[in-house]
């Protein structure tokens, strides 16, 4: 959207940023012909520096590339002041120790390339009775397995699993080629290893969603549902700058976490009152349970790994959204340092949710009932079989909800149909693994300020006694999560736990404290077991919470480069110092998610489910900050 005001340091990304980023790296001799850009993206500010901006005061723009040479071999971390267009820094990273950086797209492709003229490869589609041709390879992240494959530290290596794709429009993802896996090395461009098991019956079922042979005709019996806001959307943007009703807020976009939302405030008419500095989805896992030898190491990082911003949807109206909509653009380099523009990659508008609040009054007659709506902030990405829908929620009574749907193809098996504990059948001959899609939140928070305070908040049975004769009693207990050792938590679904996020130096009407909560939904964290290896590279997933102490450099759970990190970066570095909490400047990281256990329902294609979690205000607010809505207009004399 147009900007009418004047640059703020939180302003997207333009695509003449991208190639001034590439001139500062090409004449700094950064940049070959062999140099690929894993990631830019824009170093954000450190929060002090943000809540110290003025209006119309100068913006430097500093941007952080990551640089994967494929001749050399070599991996840099680069910091660029894309406003002078000079290098900052450059720091070459040991992969062996350190991670790889990102999967790149023409990884995918080099998979299959590769795989097609090996031979070992063809021996075991030959015995098979299969043409190479029309076998499609799926490039898997390869984990760290270092006490099975030492071999492979410091190397960058992608997994191959084989899927028959009869026909170029056909679903290939219906008939995996099972018993069989390759290992690959990108970069010296040879195959490792070629597992084969021996053949399994390859399924032979269409999973083909989109054929009317497979569907049946479509129903006739929908009539048009139409949405329109005849006077246009109740909100306005100034480049960034969201502000609707009470609400606003800066919507960012990054290549790797995808869409970012910035100073969430909320004005009652006394000035904004901030609560959230900086949120985002930071770090995602899909572990996978099966552990016959060729799928045993399956478990991606979508954000870290393959990037969930680069792979963002290009939305359409009445497809995605429905209604009076405003699309963002997004714009992210693409391998070659050149800008990509991500069209109508975040989706805004307004929709009707429900009844806001609501009473007809016994003893007064009254009888009044207030709508509830929303504003919905969006974008959907793809990664390989799976497609993840990413909502924030705006509420008119100041309730902020995350929500992300979960949809696309199942990731499939063979499946003889009898018991296997770790896969469930799906169709004949066709199964899909137990697996977990596992979030991270970062909420950098900011209620009413940055010294803030994280109370867990427990409801208690009080026991029968001289001050409860009749057992009916019940209460609430908070602890202060008062270090980070302390603030590793999990939730707790019966004693309906919450952590509330309080400001002890700004106190409501009643004289507590004013606070947002944190209200979970408090299913499985991760199931693997402990010591495994995924357990090690993924241990924010194993807690629901984990607080800490702000620091700008602390940005992902699982680590800044999670490709083949052996494990031990992230949260479990962050917290070793085991901070103090209490009055500071906190960050919660939130664990959410699904465990799926796939249905014959979820194929051939999968219908949306869904996970999130509410920040709720607390105490927040002196009254209900709803009061003043308006009654419906067609809700009769009110």
């Amino acid at each position: 959207m147009p900007r009418t005001s004047a640059p703020h340091p939180l302003d997207p990304i333009e695509p003449e940023e991208i190639r001034a980023v590439h001139r500062a790296l090409a004449e700094a001799g950064l940049v070959t012909a062999d140099t690929r850009f894993a990631h830019v993206g824009l170093d954000e500010p450190p929060k002090h520096e943000l809540l110290a901006h003025a209006p119309g005061a100068p913006v430097v723009r500093r941007f952080r590339a990551l640089l994967l040479d494929l001749a050399a071999q070599t991996s840099r971390d680069v910091l660029v002041d894309g406003t002078a267009g000079t290098v900052l820094s450059v720091t070459e990273l040991d992969p062996a120790t350190g991670g790889q950086l990102p999967v790149l797209d023409e990884e995918f492709s080099l998979v299959e390339e590769l795989l097609s003229t090996d031979e070992r490869w063809l021996a075991a589609l030959d015995e098979r009775g299969l043409d190479v041709r029309q076998v499609r390879v799926a490039p898997l992240s390869a984990g760290v397995y270092a006490d099975e494959y030492p071999d492979e530290a410091g190397r960058r290596i992608l997994r191959g699993l084989a899927f028959l794709q009869e026909h170029p429009t056909g679903s290939a993802w219906a008939h995996p080629i099972d018993g069989l896996v390759a290992y690959v090395d990108t970069l010296n461009r040879v195959v490792d290893r070629v597992i084969d098991r021996g053949p399994v019956p390859v399924p032979r079922g269409s999973g083909d969603f989109d054929d009317p042979a497979v569907t049946g005709p479509p129903r006739t019996t929908q009539r048009e549902i139409a949405i329109s806001q005849p006077e246009g959307p109740s909100f306005t943007l100034d480049g960034n700058l969201l502000s609707w009703e009470k609400w606003s807020l800066r919507v960012g976009f990054d290549a790797r976490e995808g869409l970012v939302l910035h100073q969430v405030g909320f004005d009652e008419g006394g000035g904004t009152r901030p609560i959230v500095h900086r949120a985002s989805i930071a770090e995602m896992v899909v572990p996978y349970a099966d552990p016959s030898p060729v799928r045993s190491w399956q478990n991606y990082f979508d954000t870290g790994e393959y990037l969930v911003g680069r792979c963002a949807n290009a939305l359409e109206l009445g497809c995605d959204c429905l209604g009076e909509i405003t699309y963002l653009d997004a714009v992210i380099s693409d391998a070659r340092g050149e800008p990509k523009v991500l069209r109508n990659a975040v989706c805004i508008h307004e929709e009707d949710a429900g009844v806001l609040w609501k009473h007809t009054d016994l003893w007064s007659g009254a009888a009044q009932t207030r709508r509830q709506r929303r504003l919905v902030i969006s974008f959907f990405t793809t990664i390989g079989n799976y497609d993840y829908g990413f909502y924030w929620y705006l509420h008119l009574d100041g309730t902020l909800d995350c929500e992300v749907k979960a949809t696309g193809i199942v990731f499939t098996s063979a499946h003889d149909g009898g018991e296997y504990p770790y896969a469930a059948p799906l169709a004949p001959g066709l199964g899909g693994p137990l697996h977990q899609h596992l979030f991270s939140a970062r909420l950098d928070m900011a209620v009413d300020g940055v010294r803030n305070r994280v109370e867990e908040v427990d409801v208690e049975r009080v026991a029968m006694g001289p001050e409860n004769p009749r057992g009916n009693a019940f209460t609430t207990t908070r602890t202060v999560l008062a270090s980070e050792s302390a603030a590793q938590r999990d939730a707790a679904p019966e004693r309906g736990r919450t952590w509330h996020v309080v400001n002890p130096e700004r106190r409501n009407q009643v004289g507590r404290p004013v606070g947002y909560a944190l209200v979970p939904e408090g299913l499985p964290t991760l199931l693997a077991d402990p010591g495994s290896s995924i357990a090690r590279r993924a241990t924010f997933a194993t807690r629901h919470l984990w607080v800490t102490r702000y620091d700008p450099a602390q940005r992902y759970p699982a680590g800044d480069f999670v490709n083949q990190h052996p494990g031990g970066a992230g949260l479990p570095a962050y917290t070793a110092a085991d901070r103090d909490l209490d009055g500071e400047d906190v960050v919660l990281w939130h664990t959410f998610g699904l465990t799926h256990v796939p249905r014959p329902e979820d194929w051939p294609i999968m219908p949306v489910d869904r996970t999130g979690f509410r920040l709720r205000p607390v105490g927040f607010f002196d009254r209900n900050p709803a009061l003043d809505v308006p009654p419906p207009r067609h809700c009769g004399a009110q």
